[in-house]
């Protein structure tokens, strides 16, 4: 797989690089094919780009934007992703996107998938964007070491949409796009930031075992080109 390192002075500088960038896709999506749509990610990393990319002159009516991943909690609580992209990213010009959360106001993690596959699969895939984040543990979206559903969600044969996973190092339940969903994005970012972020990136690149670090079937197998945005 192609990987191709972008590395910046200060998140600030990745920021405002990784909004244009991100911006000049989804603004080529609409023009080629009038929608264009982006699966972003959680977390403390991200704000600054979802703050940049909100004041970007995009035809946002026309933008649909969802999550990588999201913890099974409500919108209201705050370790809720949907939260996140509520207050950083859905605003300004860009409030007036479309917004297709993965949580949903059932029993189980397993329902909400299910409920959510229907709802994105026919009008968002595959996404003109996606943004991936990455753990100290070599996770990404929530493929984490020891899920219980990992394989399967790392398996190319299974079909793109949503699926539930659960893990000792998640905390919560997840609900994640499957990789078959996320690795033929138009534009497939990982924006990682930190020293430690940086080694634990290295480790990934220099390994195979997608189970002990499951970034790696990102790094090495995903059909597009892997930009990998990263400031100290």
């Amino acid at each position: 797989m192609t990987t191709m390192m972008h590395t910046f002075e200060s998140g600030a500088e990745l920021a405002l690089a990784l909004a244009t960038a991100v911006a000049d896709k989804l603004s080529e999506a609409v023009a080629e094919k009038g929608t264009a749509s982006i699966a972003v990610s959680g977390g403390s990393t991200p704000k600054g780009f979802f703050r940049a990319l909100s004041e970007k002159p995009i035809d946002w009516e026309k933008v649909a934007i969802t999550l990588v991943d999201e913890r099974f909690v409500p919108e209201d609580n705050p370790r809720s992703n949907h939260k996140l992209v509520k207050e950083n990213l859905l605003v300004g010009p860009a409030a007036a996107a479309r917004f297709i959360p993965l949580y949903q106001a059932v029993n189980t993690a397993e329902e909400a998938a299910e409920i959510v596959t229907n709802k994105v699969s026919a009008a968002s895939l595959p996404f003109d964007v996606v943004v991936l984040g990455m753990g100290t543990d070599g996770h990404t979206a929530s493929f984490f070491p020891g899920g219980d559903t990992l394989g399967k969600a790392l398996d190319m044969s299974t079909p793109a949409g949503v699926m539930a996973m659960h893990a000792e190092g998640a905390g919560e339940a997840r609900l994640t796009f499957t990789f078959s969903s996320l690795e033929n994005a138009g534009l497939l970012v990982l924006h990682v930031e930190g020293a430690e972020k940086k080694e634990v990136l290295e480790k990934a690149l220099d390994g195979n075992d997608e189970a002990e670090m499951p970034i790696r079937a990102v790094l090495k197998r995903a059909t597009s080109p892997v930009d990998i945005y990263w400031a100290p």
